[in-house]
């Protein structure tokens, strides 16, 4: 077990370059067994998800070379072999080579992925938009077996606005014959990242980042190169942070469109930033006023992004109301921010925080991705001694985290206990 273990109270000072967006990087490598070539994704984000799809992408007997944030994956011996239980259990988005198999062979053998227990997060709309295409589906305990004689373009209506469903149906439709229209696509900027890589490799999509996605299918793709857009989640949780802790912080490498709904709700709350076209400077802002966060799709405020900003309703004077409307076990954080001294009262998707509240250290536990984020940023500004077990959770998405915070004055380590 990895543990992070902070000393509170020391200001954030210099400057943190974000990385690649990890929602976007986590896409975009299974994408590349789409096509037939080498395949090169430049500022890939140092994180385990990252080592965990390269992990699959060799087991498909894939060829990935990495230096300095740049894949270069060659898909020429690719094979279509089953993805193990172990493998695809290391993350959510091993669920993306079920398009992407689907897509190329028409077959995909996959077990049912991990990934952060935020929620049921079913996956029913990737099977119906599967099956819309033309594929069948077998469920084997935990095994999805997929496959197609022959795929053919639909008009497909998501119930909701899903990131992966509309992800995994652009994999499965853009070699499908025919035109697919997706409605109700989901809109995140993420999405427009992919969309451009599948473009560059010579699909036909138009119309990704609003709501309707129009696929025309084509009949191969080949050798292409993308850069992974900046991570606007890890740039909101150092912004945050920033908030609370910094002394002319600058968060570098910014694009301040991806995040205009955080923006001005810190606005709103007070919060001293400077916003430049690639930079947020930030000051610690003393009188934080009370407001209400409610999480929604793209373009509102993110999901990922509400459980980091709960620590900072804490310090907001007044009442806060924070409504989760995505995942509904997004409250694993509070009772650890409850133990820190945080005066909170919630109930399933919805809290209310009193503020402003004096944290202090304690020992907590990870219980996913964000939450870990939540619990480094409430550990900076507590008095004390903060311990943060199975912080791997963390490193799935913060890219050199450790190194970042205390390249900037924060007193931060990670240990192996």
């Amino acid at each position: 077990m990895k543990r992070i273990i902070i000393e509170g109270n020391h200001s954030l000072t210099g400057t943190i370059k974000i990385g690649g967006a990890k929602n976007s990087a986590v896409a975009l490598i299974p994408a590349c067994v789409l096509a037939s070539g080498e395949l090169t994704i430049k500022n890939v984000p140092n994180i385990s998800d990252k080592d965990a799809l390269i992990e699959i992408l060799n087991l498909l007997n894939v060829s990935v070379k990495e230096e300095d944030g740049i894949l270069k994956i060659n898909t020429l011996k690719i094979k279509n072999n089953i993805i193990d239980e172990e493998l695809s259990n290391k993350l959510r988005a091993s669920y993306y080579f079920m398009g992407a198999l689907l897509g190329r062979f028409k077959k995909a053998e996959i077990y049912f992925p991990g990934g952060c227990n935020i929620g049921s997060r079913p996956i029913d709309l990737h099977l119906k938009g599967f099956e819309a295409l033309g594929a069948k589906i077998i469920k084997e305990d935990t095994k999805y077996i997929i496959t197609a004689d022959n795929l053919k373009g639909a008009n497909i209506y998501l119930d909701f606005a899903s990131v992966g469903a509309t992800i995994n149906i652009l994999f499965a439709a853009v070699m499908a014959s025919g035109t697919t229209i997706i409605n109700n696509a989901a809109r995140e900027v993420e999405i427009e990242n992919i969309a451009e890589f599948l473009n560059k490799m010579g699909a036909n999509i138009q119309g990704a980042g609003t709501e309707t996605i129009v696929i025309n299918g084509v009949k191969e793709l080949h050798s292409a190169e993308i850069e992974v857009i900046p991570d606007r989640i890890e740039a909101g949780t150092y912004i945050i942070m920033g908030s609370l802790i910094g002394k002319n912080l600058i968060i570098d490498g910014v694009n301040p469109n991806h995040l205009t709904v955080v923006l001005n709700k810190l606005k709103e709350m007070g919060v001293k930033l400077k916003v430049t076209d690639h930079q947020v400077i930030l000051n610690r802002t003393s009188n934080l006023k009370a407001v209400n966060v409610r999480t929604s799709v793209y373009p509102g405020f993110p999901t990922d992004l509400g459980q980091p900003m709960s620590v900072l309703l804490t310090q907001a004077k007044g009442i806060s109301q924070f409504e989760e409307t995505i995942f509904e076990n997004r409250m694993g954080h509070v009772p650890n921010l409850q133990k820190m001294g945080a005066v909170i009262e919630y109930e399933r998707q919805h809290a209310t925080f009193h503020g402003k509240c004096s944290l202090h250290g304690a020992e907590l536990i990870a219980t996913d991705l964000r939450s870990g984020a939540a619990l480094v940023t409430a550990g900076l500004i507590a008095k004390g001694i903060t311990i943060i077990n199975d912080a791997e959770h963390i490193l799935r998405g913060y890219e050199r985290i450790i190194h970042k915070l205390s390249n900037v004055g924060a007193k931060i380590e990670i240990v192996e206990v």
